[in-house]
């Protein structure tokens, strides 16, 4: 059949460009491999917006080149054998700008939970050439985060750890606990889920092993932490955001509130800088005033953060929050009078 002469050639540029795409994309599918996910064919093909035909042609490439992948038939998803990795040299000016800031970042209180956070930036220096090693260098030297007001967790760094592995490895934990609405320290043994830190401070979310439910620990309340040696049973389908619903920061109340709070015209440019909530709504009014709204499950955390816009926020509703705000204003001003 004859050759449309209409139809232009492709360039040498234009298939050499092609091929690069193309092997651009079997990189791409072999890093995900490499990674903790779960990617068979089907869920390969919706993440390259591609047929599976074309994911199999890429996944023989990586059978020719000799990288050993299978299918595990019981995850259902593709695995490589975990001792095959790819160097971490020739990252680019942004990836190496990345990691500095993520070094600065992990070096301030409160973030400063692993003692060697730096040692990474620090191999890659060693291991690139002076212009990268010389980046790294500049870009530590110009930045610093100062004062996040962020609990003091220097003295948990190895209880964090603790935790940390815990929760890798899917082992319980036993550990001595200081609850501000008990009597005493408590010894509790605990099935960990998650690590997160929220608001001001790290917290535990996990579940006792004589209940039925998963609690919110903080973690500057342990005294101690340590591994022991039985399975932790954690759901599949545990998620953050289900479990702290609408909370305002860590602590889920019972039932959910509508909340709309108006600022004064001097605070509206202050409190808009932030998002507070989730859930959070901003309306402007012609008088430079401001209205947010949230909806909140619980009012004891939410409160506090109202109280320390006094004399700029007024709570339209709801009644309970007005007057929670009130009662705790009047007994500020009962212990500072005299």
């Amino acid at each position: 059949m004859a050759k449309d002469p209409d139809i232009p050639k492709r360039t040498d540029a234009d298939r050499r460009i092609r091929q690069a795409d193309r092997w651009a994309t079997t990189l791409r599918i072999l890093y995900l491999l490499l990674g903790r996910g779960k990617w068979d064919l089907q869920s390969l093909a919706e993440e390259f917006e591609c047929s599976a035909r074309t994911i199999r042609r890429h996944l023989n490439v990586l059978e020719y080149a000799g990288v050993p992948y299978t299918y595990d038939r019981d995850a259902k998803c593709y695995r490589v054998r975990p001792d095959v990795k790819f160097p971490v040299l020739n990252l680019s000016r942004d990836e190496l700008l990345e990691q500095a800031t993520a070094a600065v970042v992990t070096k301030a209180s409160g973030l400063d939970v692993a003692a060697d956070a730096g040692a990474t930036t620090e191999r890659i220096a060693a291991r690139s050439r002076d212009a990268e090693a010389e980046l790294l260098a500049d870009a530590e030297a110009v930045m610093q985060v100062l004062d996040l007001k962020l609990a003091d967790h220097s003295q948990h760094r190895e209880m964090i750890k603790n935790i940390q592995w815990a929760l890798i490895e899917r082992k319980q934990i036993s550990g001595e606990y200081k609850s501000p609405n008990a009597d005493g320290p408590m010894q509790l043994t605990l099935h960990p889920f998650r690590l997160c830190l929220s608001g001001q401070a790290w917290y535990l979310i996990a579940r006792p092993v004589d209940e039925e439910h998963p609690k919110t620990f903080r973690v500057a309340r342990f005294s101690s932490v340590r591994l022991i040696d039985a399975e932790a049973v954690v759901p599949e389908d545990f998620s953050l955001d289900d479990y702290f619903g609408n909370a305002w920061n860590v602590f889920r109340g019972d039932e959910s509130y509508d909340i709309e709070i108006e600022f004064s015209k001097d605070a509206a440019d202050l409190v808009t800088e932030t998002r507070w909530h989730k859930t959070q709504q901003v309306k402007r009014h012609p008088n430079g005033r401001v209205t947010l709204t949230f909806t909140v499950d619980g009012l004891e955390e939410i409160v506090w953060w109202v109280l320390g816009w006094s004399g700029r926020a007024k709570v339209i509703k709801p009644v309970e929050l007005r007057q929670l705000v009130v009662e705790k204003l009047q007994t500020a001003l009962e212990m500072n009078q005299h």
